[in-house]
């Protein structure tokens, strides 16, 4: 018997690999464009992600986050592998616990989209992501540390797991007494809304424990009316909806771009929570923004939007006991 593929599966099988069909697909004729680059670190662009960018135009800020370009050989040599500290705070297979009372539960290795700007890009995916012995593992080291009060379910990205395989995990996770609440770092609500399916949405909501997804959005125009769709259902009694933004060069390091990004983000029912500087991964140099450039982006924002519309600016440091508030 053949398995049933859903919509959002048959969407990501068939998510654009090669630069030139993107190119092609948005009317932008890619011999004209001289920077393109073959790397290691794959392209993967879903369709609906694509009908966001705007055709015929090359520095689209949807497509600049997604296109493989030459810029992403230089690496300066700040730009590191692991530029959070990850792999020295890994305590179990697939637990990353850096900050206290919180940890990090790597779910799998595999995303939706891969971002040009992405801070694990180099990570050893094949080494800690999830299977049964290590899910047992992890499941044990948090029953065993009390002081563990949230589990934050990340990657890759944790809702390309099935709903099986999610609702199982997050079953055993609510049976653990001392934890308080799930928390659920995902870009697929923004670059795949068709991932969030009535079955999605009733594990979520059934959850016995409060649930805070943290949505993945840059700019305003990911914001389609599918993806305004799918957020607005995932807003249920006990579901939290927060976003965390990048920073980054030429695509929203502009006061009025990330205005509206609030602006659209609190009407879809997302608070905006973070405005995250670059992490220094190894390929990413060309995305970076000086501290001084974002510090006078967000004290801008502050004076055009109410205080809880202005997402906290921060940066993470490897070593640090919790991320770095810079305003």
């Amino acid at each position: 018997m053949t398995a049933h593929i859903s919509t959002w599966q048959q969407e990501l099988a068939s998510a654009f690999s090669k630069p030139e069909d993107l190119l092609l697909y948005l009317d932008i004729d890619s011999q004209a464009f001289s920077h393109l680059s073959r790397h290691d670190f794959a392209m993967r662009v879903p369709l609906s992600y694509a009908n966001c960018m705007q055709k015929g135009k090359l520095d689209d800020p949807l497509l600049m986050q997604v296109l493989p370009i030459a810029d992403e050989l230089s690496n300066p040599a700040e730009f590191q592998n692991d530029p959070v500290g990850d792999l020295s705070a890994l305590t179990e297979n697939c637990i990353i616990h850096k900050y206290q009372g919180r940890v990090l539960f790597i779910t799998t290795g595999g995303c939706a989209i891969n971002c040009r700007f992405c801070f694990r890009r180099n990570f050893p995916y094949a080494e800690v992501q999830l299977n049964k012995h290590k899910e047992a593992t992890a499941l044990g080291y948090i029953q065993d540390n009390p002081d563990i009060h949230e589990v934050i379910l990340s990657g890759g990205d944790p809702l390309l797991l099935s709903d099986q395989r999610l609702n199982d995990l997050m079953q055993k996770l609510s049976r653990i007494a001392h934890l308080k609440r799930i928390r659920i770092h995902t870009r697929l609500p923004i670059v795949l809304p068709a991932r969030i399916t009535s079955e999605l949405i009733s594990i979520l909501k059934n959850s016995p424990i409060p649930i805070i997804i943290v949505t993945h959005c840059n700019h305003a125009n990911e914001l389609s009316v599918q993806v305004i769709t799918a957020c607005r259902a995932l807003k249920q009694p006990n579901i939290t909806l927060l976003n965390q933004s990048v920073l980054l060069k030429g695509i929203n390091d502009n006061t009025q771009i990330l205005q509206s990004l609030s602006e659209q983000l609190f009407a879809a029912g997302i608070l905006p929570y973070y405005l995250h500087l670059l992490d220094k991964a190894k390929g990413t140099a060309h995305f970076e923004i000086t501290q001084t450039k974002a510090l006078k982006i967000h004290q801008a924002l502050q004076h055009v939007l109410p205080g809880y519309l202005v997402p906290k600016l921060v940066k993470e440091q490897a070593g640090e006991a919790a991320k770095t508030l810079i305003v």
